[in-house]
């Protein structure tokens, strides 16, 4: 699904980004170019890095218990 329509950004673009290191909005900013032009998708990316990340830490906190 597309995330952002300006600069063509799938849901799977921001995830294999998190996979490959991003940690924040400026990353997948610097990385994707998201929500640089009429910003109407910050909401939609944001949820998704916030969403990963809370499952990866999830799964870590979990792997350590």
């Amino acid at each position: 699904m597309y995330v952002c329509i300006c600069n063509k950004v799938t849901e799977r673009d921001i995830q294999r980004e998190i996979r490959d290191g991003a940690y924040s909005m400026s990353c997948l900013v610097d990385r994707l170019a998201v929500s640089t032009c009429c910003g109407k998708c910050d909401d939609a990316a944001r949820e998704s890095l916030e969403g990963r990340i809370d499952r990866d830490l999830d799964a870590a906190l979990g792997a350590t218990a």
